[in-house]
Order: structure tokens, then sequence, then C-alpha cells
């Protein structure tokens, strides 16, 4: 090291150039970098979906999903398979462990599906296989189409917009909202297919045989070579109207003739609205990896030429805007930043000058520009995970700068020459910085393998970091000190300054003056009582945590930011249709509308298990009240809508999105599992504590049962599949071919059902099938029958499960609620069988609070192994070590006073985080000691001048660091260029929990470095030496003998 320093100081020049480069390229790295909010990370989830139309529930449990299960459970790395069976659909979810080969995996669920696809019915759909990433999520955004328009003016433009938007490299895909599949309906008269002597099978054949494509071969008869084919596939819907279905003599009878046949959307199972106006979105989502701003500003392009084309009263609405979010967080984070180094700038100079000042501030651009350019090159982004490791980074970073800064300005003070103070500072201080550094990095690198979603999300903290104060020490041993030979200079300092220096090497330690003085006087009685001060410590931090445990504050998974909208779920019992679902949502809508803080309200009507869903995007945060009031007025606006569920959800940034609590229940008798459910669901309930209660149990309902009596059925010559495809004339029409018109990309169903009035539940005793017996009724062999309605089917790695989920009330903990949860389960009286297992955010956090532990000691011990390296004394490493666990009591004290509680992710990391910067202290403290001690001082003597030299470096690392993250710890974002302040802005929140923990830690732990490490050292010295008189008098004793 001390070669490189010395090749460095000879070729200035050199340097200079090369520092200019990694600005130059890492200023270029950060504007073309890509930027999202949150980290792209790679969901350790694939999605199998299969669609049979028209399946029950029941059926597509046995029939679609058990087949798969048994390929799919061989899997390796799978953590967990999910099952959904429904109405017409069935779905199987997997998911891997985190940090999976996903390509792999791929492959393997796809080869896994190929051979169960033999095993499901003909007529179910191609399985789609799909990985779930960030991208898919969450639209990067919406873009809404409204206005008075026919639905299919607006869902053509929504078509070909679809297709351009799709053809940008940055776009993953655009899904189309208030879509509807397109068909060609044939609507035929029951009483003019008898006449005619027609029946469904009839109408099948003829359109089977006569819509395909039929190539008929290649004629060479020696003169030439033509292609022949017959061309007989329908283009148009003409061509399926003047379809000849019989003759009658001379005339020939047409679907024209017997049918109406026309273009048209299937029956609708949704609808969208933007602030209770019907219209179209767009939902866009951008490939991993690429600009979020960049992606954005390209779809706004495309739109705006477009609407040049487009007749004026179509209205386009932007929601959901994420580059608006990334921006925003952007310029809060780099204002933070710009802050934490203005803060530690004038902290510099007031304390060193403008010219060390200056050397110091050159390394914070050059560190920060050349992290950027290896994340870059890692192929990382930027975001705001990468963003907060910045301003982590910024007091840090600058620890090393400032101690060679600060000696070699000691040096020139005392009449060195500026080119020898320099390359003296840089070799005398380059091991205790490295070791700093390497124990700063030590605790950190064990965050890289963070397992779980959350590990993949928090992974890009501890690499940042990495690259940063790796970078910052070249600066602080390369750069800073060539540099420093350029331009250093002593700072003006008077004769008096200049005495208390030398006094502080050389003279009598103990009449200093001013606050180094004070400082000294307050050391020496320290060290004159250190078992005293030992136990002081320890009393004030067993204070501290009793106050803590007793405070009740509790724990929490991650922190609660303010939110820029939210979710409303609106659930019901009973079989309602999708027009009676509808007018629910406009109730609901109208009843949001006047809220003057809801910027835009988009709905949805339909689903599977629920009425529709509504998104609320919240004007800004500074124009309006907290979201929780938001939302307590959407439950006041609300609550008399009679037999309706409505779920409010804030926006969760982060990980995760899942529900607090998760019950899961399961039972060998699935029939027991409903009762259970109404009982905790009521138990839950009563408490008061949990809000957004939902469950997976069936709801109220029914379905129809044709039972055929097979003999009877026999007697006639009909069978099941006859009647199926009479009925299906009833329902969604019987599906008897498919074309490909022109202007849309898939095939088109064709399909033959009743008109609107011949369709409904009385007519299905009333349809008659064509037999051998001529046309008979189907009430003669079916008996038709209400029976409850199975909702969906549910399965956890094979096993049916049902669950209740719930959110915390606002100001509750689910760390307090759960073990009086837990007790009172026993109490519900609920069935011996029934299992009930934790999950949601209990699970999540249990993982990460049992891996932060396992870090927090892998790192003391790594730096453990540093310590002991540096100084070759297990004594002086375990020292250090133990103000590391010293310095958890200034984390516990700065919640105390903020009264916050302790978060497992964001504090949890503040405390791995602080080990670093508390041992870098340490290090420069007791390697300056060990030096004096060399030199032949006393202990006492070594002692006081160790701190009378290292109390300014030691104050000036501490407050530059905890300057660094004042903005964050007191949720203030100062906009310089605006000249703006703002207070608890979202971006703030998120790291408010991790600033306070290092900054409450390190200042606390600062108190202990300056007293009660040399305090310890004094300890160990007076035990050593009792322990040498002890031998020596054994020693003596034996000679004697």
């Amino acid at each position: 090291m001390r070669a490189l320093i010395d090749a460095a100081m000879d070729r200035t020049r050199t340097v200079i150039l090369v520092f200019i480069l990694l600005l130059v390229s890492g200023y270029s790295t950060y504007v073309s970098i890509p930027k999202e909010s949150n980290p792209d990370i790679t969901i350790p989830i694939i999605y199998v979906s299969i669609v049979h139309d028209g399946i029950s529930p029941e059926d597509a449990e046995r029939m679609l999903i058990r087949p798969m299960e048994n390929e799919l459970q061989a899997l390796e790395g799978v953590k967990e398979m999910t099952s959904t069976a429904s109405e017409g659909h069935a779905s199987i979810q997997l998911e891997f462990i985190a940090g999976f080969d996903s390509k792999n995996a791929l492959a393997d669920v796809r080869d896994k599906v190929t051979i169960a696809k033999a095993k499901l019915p003909s007529d179910t759909e191609e399985p789609v296989i799909k990985q779930v990433s960030m991208a898919d999520e969450q639209p990067v955004i919406t873009v809404v189409l409204s206005g008075p328009v026919p639905e299919r003016g607006l869902v053509t433009i929504a078509r070909e917009l679809k297709d351009v938007i799709e053809g940008l490299k940055e776009v993953l895909e655009v899904e189309i909202g208030g879509d509807r599949e397109d068909i060609v309906e044939i609507v035929v008269d029951p009483l003019l297919m008898e006449s005619y002597g027609l029946d469904q099978n009839d109408i099948l054949n003829l359109l089977q045989r006569n819509n395909r494509l039929v190539a008929a071969g290649t004629l060479d008869n020696g003169a030439g070579r033509f292609a022949v084919k017959v061309p007989s596939v329908y283009e148009t819907v003409k061509d399926v109207y003047d379809q000849p279905i019989k003759i009658d003599g001379d005339r020939v009878i047409t679907f024209g003739d017997v049918a109406t046949v026309r273009r048209s959307y299937k029956d609708p199972n949704s609808f969208a609205r933007l602030n209770t106006h019907p219209a179209v979105s767009l939902e866009i989502k951008k490939r991993p990896g690429e600009n979020i701003i960049e992606t954005i500003d390209k779809v706004k392009d495309i739109i705006e030429q477009g609407r040049e084309l487009w007749p004026e009263h179509i209205e386009v609405t932007y929601t959901g805007d994420q580059s608006k979010d990334v921006k925003q967080m952007l310029s809060d984070l780099q204002n933070n930043v710009l802050s934490a180094v203005l803060l530690v700038v004038i902290v510099i100079i007031a304390a060193l000058g403008v010219r060390s000042a200056t050397l110091v501030g050159v390394a914070i651009p050059g560190s920060f520009l050349t992290g950027i350019l290896v994340i870059s090159l890692m192929g990382l982004t930027v975001n705001m995970v990468v963003l907060f490791a910045l301003i982590m980074a910024v007091g840090m970073l600058v620890d090393g700068a400032i101690v060679v800064t600060e000696f070699a300005d000691r040096m020139m003070s005392e009449g060195k020459p500026r080119r020898d103070a320099y390359r003296l500072a840089a070799k005398r201080m380059a091991w205790p910085i490295i070791a700093s550094t390497a124990t700063t990095l030590a605790a950190f690198a064990p965050l890289i393998f963070w397992p779980g979603m959350m590990g993949e999300f928090m992974k890009y903290l501890p690499i940042t970091l990495i690259a940063v104060l790796t970078a910052s020490l070249i600066m602080a041993l390369v750069f800073v000190p060539s540099i420093g030979t350029l331009i250093g200079k002593t700072r003006p300092i008077s004769e008096a300054d200049k005495q208390q220096m030398i006094q502080a090497e050389e003279g009598d330690i103990r009449t200093l003056k001013g606050f180094s003085g004070k400082y000294v006087r307050l050391l020496s009685a320290a060290i004159s009582h250190p078992v005293k001060t030992l136990f002081l410590s320890i009393l004030i931090a067993v204070g501290v945590y009793t106050s803590y445990a007793m405070s009740g504050l509790g724990v929490e998974y991650f922190p609660n930011v303010e939110p820029v909208g939210a979710s409303i779920t609106v659930r019901s019992h009973g079989d309602l249709s999708i027009h009676e679902k509808d007018r629910i949502m406009q109730n609901i809508e109208h009843r949001l509308a006047p809220m003057n803080e809801i910027e835009t309200l988009y709905a949805r009507t339909g689903g599977s298990d629920r009425v529709g869903y509504l998104r609320m995007n919240l004007v800004d945060w500074q124009l309006r009240r907290k979201a929780d009031e938001i939302i307590g007025e959407v439950y006041d606006r609300t609550e008399d809508i009679a037999g309706v569920e409505i779920e409010v959800r804030k926006d969760e940034s982060g990980p995760g999105g899942g529900k607090d609590l998760v019950l899961e229940l399961s039972s060998r008798f699935p029939a027991e599992l409903t009762e259970a459910v109404r009982i905790i669901r009521q138990a839950l309930d009563e408490t008061g504590h949990f809000v957004n209660l939902s469950d997976t149990a069936n709801k109220d309902g029914i379905e129809w049962q044709l039972l055929i009596d097979r003999s009877n059925a026999a007697r006639f010559g009909a069978d099941a599949t006859l009647l199926g495809s009479s009925i299906s004339m009833i329902t969604n029409g019987l599906k008897i071919g498919e074309y490909r018109p022109d202007d849309v990309d898939d095939e088109l169903d064709i399909r033959v059902r009743y008109p609107e009035d011949k369709r409904d539940i009385g007519q299905l005793e009333n349809v008659r099938v064509k037999t051998q017996a001529g046309m008979v009724p189907v009430s003669n062999f079916v008996e038709q029958k209400a029976v409850p309605k199975v909702d969906i089917i549910r399965r956890t790695d094979g096993r049916r499960v049902v669950q209740v989920a719930a959110d915390m009330a606002p100001g509750i903990l689910l760390s307090q609620e759960l073990p009086k949860l837990m007790e009172m389960l026993p109490g519900l009286n609920l069935s011996q069988s029934i299992n009930i297992k934790v999950r949601g955010e209990n699970e999540d956090q249990q993982e990460s609070q049992e891996f932060l532990q396992t870090a927090f000691g892998v790192a003391l011990f790594v730096m453990a192994i540093i310590l002991v390296s540096q100084f070759n004394s297990f004594y002086q490493a375990s020292l250090i070590l133990s103000a590391v666990v010293f310095s958890t009591v200034g984390v516990f004290l700065g919640l105390l006073i903020v009264q916050k509680p302790f978060g497992i992710v964001m504090s949890g990391i503040g405390v791995i985080s602080l080990a670093g910067g508390v041992v870098n202290n340490n290090i420069v403290l007791i390697d300056t000691y060990n030096v004096l001690r060399k030199q032949g001082m006393r202990v006492n003597e070594a002692i006081l001048r160790t701190g009378a030299q290292r109390l300014r470096p030691v104050m000036l690392t501490t407050i530059t660091t905890i300057l660094g993250l004042m903005p964050m710890v007191l949720e203030v974002n100062i906009d310089l260029m605006r000249r703006v302040m703002e207070f608890g802005g979202p971006s703030t929140q998120w790291w408010s929990q991790l600033s306070l923990a290092v900054a409450g830690g390190l200042a606390f732990s600062t108190l202990l470095t300056l007293v009660l490490t040399p305090c310890l050292l004094s300890l160990g010295e007076r035990v050593r030496a009792r322990v040498r008189r002890w031998r020596a008098g054994v020693r003596a004793k034996r000679a004697m003998a």
C-alpha cells in the first residue's frame, strides 16, 4: 500500500487525469443509467393458468389441477405450490426459493406442463405459463380513454394504440381494461329451427365442412407448374350469412333466412369507468431494467400523435403515472444528498479551513460517481434504495479523507512541508483507514445474502455502500493526498492554538485549555475509576432497554409511508349478475366522486370473487389530509350500503404487499372449514384492532344442476353431449367454428344461440332435442335441481385450505396483537381436526428477524478477525466489539425520544451499518494509543494524549455522519434550487427509522468511544500488570523453594 501511495505522490498529474476521467464517466453514467422507483427484482413465482370454458370448480380441481400438481410437485427448489379452481378456470402458482435461476425453473415448469397436458380434457385451452416480476405487478402508467363515443370506437382506438405501444422496446405488454372479445353471433329462433328440422349438430357439421382451407396440391403438366387451392375460409360476416343450410326443392335456405348473423362481443364480464364516465383503459407495463421516465415519455408522445386523428370529444387521462413518483423521489433524494454534502462541508470548513474542506469535498463526488459507475457495470439500476445508500454513505465516505487531511493539517502546522505532510499522513493512516473501511464493509457484506423477497429488494443497499466505500478508500489514500500536495495549505492558526497543539503532542496534557482541556480532565477522572465508569455504562444500557420494553412501542416489519393512492375492493355474497354488480359500483362511485382529495377514481366492475375494484389516486400529500383520515371518510360514506363489504387498502411501497395477518386453515374434513372461518372472523372483528377482514370460504349461492336419467335418455336416443350442446344455446352460445377477419389479430369464435328473450332459467326445461323419435323435450329425462354453489377451491401443497386475512387498524402493531390472538384461538371451541397456520407479514417478519440476527453475528465475527489482524490483541478487538453492542443503547434511546417502534427491516439494517461506524472511531483511537505506547509512554499519559490528539477527527467523523443523515431523521426535505423546505414527505418517511438508528447509535457510541474505551484500555493494562506481578511472585516463590 505504501508503494502505491509513493507512486501516486510522485505522479500527481496522472492521478488528477484519472480522477477527471472517473468524474466525467461517472456523471455520464448517472445521466444515462435506468431509473425507477422500486428495484426491479425477480419475484420467485411462476404462474400456470388453464382455461376450460364453463367447467365447475369441483371438476376443475379433479380434472385440471390434480394432474398438473402430480407433475409439478417433483420440481426442485419449490417453496410452496398454491392452486385455485374456479368456474371456467384453474391456476397453479409455484413459489420458488428467492434467488432461483428463473430461466432453468421456467424451462423445467414448461417440460412438466407439457407432460401433464396429455392428461387434461380435450376441450381445455393451451395452458399459459408466466413468470411474475415487479414489472408485471403494477403498470407504470394507465391511459384511460373516455367520452361520448360508442364502445366499439373506444375499443378500436385502444387496440390500435396497444399494437403501436407494444412495438416500443421498453414496453413489456399492454393490457386493455374494458375490452371485450369479438365473436360472430348467430341468433336463431328455436321455433324456426324446429320448423326446418335443424338441430345443433347439423349447423356444426355444415360450418366445419365449409369453413376450411383446402390445399388441393400442385399441377405440373410439362408446360408449367401451378398451385391449386379451394378457397372456402370465411373472411367476412357475409360469408357466414350466405352459407346454405337446407335445400327445399329449387329454393336454397341460408343462415340469413333463419337467423340473424352479426359481429358482436361476448357477454360482458367487466365494465370500466373513470370519474363515473364509461372508459377503456390501457395498462402499460415496462420491461425490467428499462428507464421508467423515458418509457412513459415515449408512450405519451405516441398518444399525443394519435389524438390528432381521433374525434375531438375523446378524452385521454393518465393515472398511476409512476414516472412522477420517480422524478419526485429522485429530486427529494438528490436534494437530501446535496443538503447532507453542504452540512458536512460547512462543518469541515469550520474545523479545518477552506482548503482542507475542498480536499474532503473532492472525495464526495469522486466516491459517488465511481460507485455509480460500478453499479452500472454490474447491470443494476438507480432506484430509491440505491439513492438512500448514497445518503447513508455521505457521512461515512468522508471519514477517511477527514482523518488523512486532519493529520496532514496537524503536520503542516508543526512546520512540515506540504508534500511531506500529505505523504506521511497517507502512509501513517493507511492501515487504520483500511481496517476501518474493511470492518464497515464486513458489516454490510452479509446483507447481500438476505433470503426471500425482502433480501432481493434490500440487497441494492449493501452493494451500493460497498462500491461507494471502496471508492472512498482509494480517494482517501490516493487522490486526496495527491491533490493535497498541489493545493494543500496550512490554515491560519493563532500562536495560542499552535501552543495548544504542541502541548497536546509533547507538553503537560492536563493543563490544556478550551474544549480539549475540559475533555482531558474528564477523561483523567474517568480512567482513575475505570470499574465505576464501566458499571455506570452498563446501568444506563439496562435502564434504556428496560424503558423501551415497558414503553409498549413494540416492533413493526416495514415503515408506514404516506401513499399516493389506495385500492378499494368491493365484495358481496350471493349470485349477482354483472349488471347488478355494476349498479352497486355506480352507487359507490357517486358517493366518493364529490371528495376533493381524490384526483382520479378509476372503477372496474367484475371479478370471480368480488363485485368490483376501484383505484383511488389522491392529490399531492401536501394538499390533503393523511391517507388514514381519507380512508375513514370513505368508510363513513359507504357504511349504509346493505349487503356489501368494502375493503380500502393503502398503497404499500417495497416488496410484499399482502395483508398483515393471514390465518390459513386446513382440515381432513373440508365441510368444517366454513363454520371455523365464521367464528374466527367474528372474534377478530370483536377485538376492534383488525380491519379489512376477508376470507376465502365458500359464499352463499346456488348453481343449477341438470341431472340426466341415463335409462330414460337411452330410450329416446339422447346423451349428455347432445344435452350439453342444446343447453349451450341458452347460456353462452354453442361454438361451431372460428374465422379470422383482417381487423383483429386473433381468431373469432362463431357461436349459435337463442334470442335474448329465450335465454333464462325457465327455458332450461323447455329445451327440445332432436332424437331418433323426433324433437323431444329434455324434461322427459332430465331433473332440474338447485344446489349450494362451490365458489372457489384453494389448495396449498396438495391440500384444500381456506384463509382469513386482515390488516391492522391504524396505530396497532401486529407484534403486540398476535400473541393475544394466539391465546384466544384455543378458547373458540374449533374442531380438533382443524390446523391453523399464521402467515402474512408475520412469516416474512420472522424470516427477516432471524436473518438479521445471524448477519449481525457474522458481521461481528468478521470484524473480530480484521481487528485481531490489525492489533494482534484479543482484548483490544473485544473492547471495540463491546462498543458495537453498547451502541445499540443509542438506537433504543433515539426511538424512545421520538416514540417510534423498532423496525425489523430498517432499524435492523441501521444497527448492522452502525457497527461499521462505531468500529472506525475506536480503531483510530486505539491505533494512536498503541503507537504512543511503543514510543515508551506510560499508560495513563498515552491514554490522555491519545484522547487529546484524536478528539477532533473522532468528533468530526461523527458529526459529519449524523449531519448527513439529519434531513432523514427530522423527515425534512430541503430543495436548495427552489428554496423550499418540506416536512414529513413520503421519501423521508421511508428511511427515517434507519437514519434514526444510525444517528442515535453513533451519537451515544461516540461518548462511549471517548470515555469508556480509554477506561477499558486502562482497566486492561491494570489487570495485565496485576497478572504480571502475581506471576512474578509465583516464580519468586518457586525460586526460593
